[in-house]
């Protein structure tokens, strides 16, 4: 079981969405981050769930394929439990660098060098012990002038981060979908979470899980009343 450090104070939303983003967190730091990427209008591009069971589509296959990936073309990167489910997947992704590659250059967007929608521009184990090689710790607020890391991001996503990890997936996900399905594409934005201790590591690991087993329940299901 990985041991998570609790690098700063924990955070209560199951999901957070850009404008929440940390300020003064750089997502190219070392961490495990919780990650759901919707389609766009929830469209049913990668199957349906039967009898409990997410039956894959071809694109579907193909979401589940490159997020496989992801390891061979960012090597600080470790995936754990991971699921595709009709509309969106859901994802552990663990930043490693080792010390080596050490900031992310203020990456937050969430689009990851575009919105994923382009033409590809642009296991599953995860170590026994994850440390956070960077704990920020500066007070942005002392000077006026000083920019936060949130607001640099949009100036500058950076290379080696979350979002051009995510981006990266997005597009060739994209560009092979769209073979099929012209039309196919991803919400613009995705959904992070930074997971900060055993107890929100395991919480996650089961919902993710579960998921396919909870799908009539499940928030990002459009037959739900609410959303």
């Amino acid at each position: 079981m990985p041991c998570l450090n609790d690098i700063m104070t924990k955070f209560k939303n199951k999901y957070r969405i850009e404008s929440a983003r940390l300020q003064n967190w750089d997502y190219g730091w070392n961490a495990s981050y919780f990650i759901t990427i919707c389609t766009q209008q929830r469209e049913h591009y990668f199957g349906e769930i039967e009898n409990n069971e997410m039956i894959l589509s071809e694109m579907g296959r193909m979401a589940e394929k490159f997020w496989h990936e992801i390891p061979k073309h960012f090597p600080f990167t470790q995936l754990d439990a991971f699921v595709v489910m009709p509309n969106h997947v859901h994802g552990i992704i663990v930043i490693d660098k080792n010390g080596n590659d050490g900031g992310g250059n203020g990456d937050g967007h969430g689009n990851g060098g575009g919105d994923g929608n382009g033409d590809g521009h642009g296991n599953v184990e995860t170590r026994q012990c994850l440390v956070s090689t960077t704990n920020p710790t500066a007070n942005p607020t002392s000077n006026p002038t000083t920019k936060t890391i949130g607001q640099k991001r949009f100036q500058n996503q950076g290379k080696n981060t979350l979002s051009s990890i995510i981006g990266s997936y997005k597009s060739v996900v994209t560009k092979n979908a769209r073979i099929i399905h012209a039309d196919f594409g991803w919400q613009s934005r995705f959904h992070d979470h930074i997971i900060r201790d055993d107890a929100s590591y395991q919480r996650i690991k089961n919902y993710i899980i579960n998921n396919p087993k909870k799908w009539n329940d499940d928030k990002f299901n459009n037959y739900n009343s609410v959303n």
